[in-house]
Order: C-alpha cells, then sequence, then structure tokens
C-alpha cells in the first residue's frame, strides 16, 4: 500500500504539491491525471526518494520511507524519457539493479534473460539504446525497473512516445506485467482512453492538489 500524508513541496515563491494525502491498497493499478506543470512528476519523484518534500510523510506498506534513499525504497521508476543509460548495451541497463544490490554474476544473467524473454527483447540484449525503436526502449525501461523486484512501479507517460498503433500493445503488456509481478503501480498520463483501459482508481491532480475521481459511471 502507498499511503501519502499531507506531502506539501515548496519552492522559493511557489508551491507545487500542497497537503497531498491518498492511501493506494497493495495491488491496485492507479492512473493520475492533470494538467502539464500540476505537480504529476514531482509527485512520482518524491515518492521514490529523488525529491524531499517540505512536509508530510510517504508510507509503504505501513514503512515511513520519507528520509530513505531511492535505493531502500523497493520502488521501480520509469521516467517520461525512460533515462536508458546511453553507453549501456540493454543486457547491461536490465542486469544494472541486480548488480548493484550484490546478485552474482551467473543470477544476474538469469534475471535478465527471464525478463528479456517476458517483454519480448531477447534478440535486443547486445543493442546500443540508439539502435532500438520507441517501443523497444519502452520495454528496456520496464524490465529494468522490474529488475530490482519492486514492489511499487511508478510511471511517468510511459506511452506518449508511441504512435496509436502501438498503444494496444503497450496497454496489454502493461496490464500483464502488472498482474504477472502483482505490482501495485501508479501510472501518470494525459490520455483518458489509457487511463480507462488501465486504471482501477483514478486520482487528478490540479494546482498541486490531489483529488480521487470517482468510478465512471457513478453518480
Amino acid at each position: 500500500m502507498i499511503q501519502l500524508e499531507q506531502l506539501t513541496w515548496k519552492v522559493p515563491g511557489r508551491t507545487i504539491l500542497e497537503n497531498v494525502s491518498v492511501a493506494i491498497p497493495s495491488g491496485t493499478y492507479a492512473m493520475l491525471m492533470g494538467a502539464t506543470g500540476c505537480g504529476k512528476t514531482s509527485l512520482l519523484e518524491i515518492i521514490c526518494g529523488l525529491r524531499k518534500p517540505t512536509s508530510g510523510r510517504v508510507l509503504l506498506d505501513g514503512k515511513d520511507v520519507t528520509a530513505l534513499e531511492p535505493r531502500e525504497r523497493g520502488i521501480g521508476y520509469v521516467p517520461q524519457d525512460l533515462a536508458l543509460f546511453p553507453g549501456l548495451r540493454v543486457r547491461g541497463q536490465i542486469g544494472f539493479a541486480p548488480r548493484l544490490r550484490g546478485m552474482q554474476p551467473a543470477e544476474v544473467e538469469k534475471c535478465v534473460t527471464r525478463l528479456a524473454e517476458q517483454f519480448g527483447i531477447l534478440p535486443l540484449l547486445d543493442r546500443l539504446p540508439d539502435m532500438l525503436s520507441g517501443g523497444e526502449k519502452q520495454r528496456v525501461a520496464l524490465a529494468r525497473a522490474l529488475a530490482a523486484q519492486p514492489r511499487l512501479l511508478l510511471l511517468d507517460e510511459p506511452l506518449s512516445a508511441l504512435d496509436e498503433s502501438m498503444r494496444a500493445e503497450a496497454v496489454a503488456l502493461l496490464q500483464r506485467v502488472q498482474a504477472e509481478h502483482s505490482l501495485t503501480v501508479l501510472h501518470v498520463t494525459h490520455s483518458r482512453g489509457e487511463a480507462a483501459a488501465l486504471g482501477a482508481l483514478h486520482l487528478r491532480m490540479s494546482a498541486g492538489k490531489l483529488e480521487v475521481e470517482p468510478p465512471q459511471g457513478a453518480k
């Protein structure tokens, strides 16, 4: 479960997030929508530890992780630009987190192979990022995030670089990954169709404040 308690983040002259509180149950696929610049990415960065809130707390499964480093939180994060390491081949991208955690080389290779098979990128393991298509980069970024065996997956507009013909396949992939890995997911999007297809819980951010949207069809 993700619990955000009165999260506030201020920069000089501006409040980006104001008293954000929400609980996302374990195993839920949650969608976060809102206008550009309203604080969605900032919220993801605070949850995963890349930013420190001015006040408030982040709890994962009841544990306060607000002061923990990103690597200590058990979170997989796929930023909007995917942030693949430019000089690292796909094999190294996926194996990065397991190696960082001290996994033995043979186990790292097993992990890389398993995830590459799951994401259909086994033939790409020796390619560099600039040799990949947009859809292939997205799959590599997801596999890299899952290699850390996270409890929580944060996705910042992961399908924005894909054309319409590829989106249905990507949505199906995300549904399968979430179910197979029993993940709690928080997914930022501007697409109502994406939100309707994937999200069991819909959240909307406006001017730094967060609201839970009622289910579709609810009065």
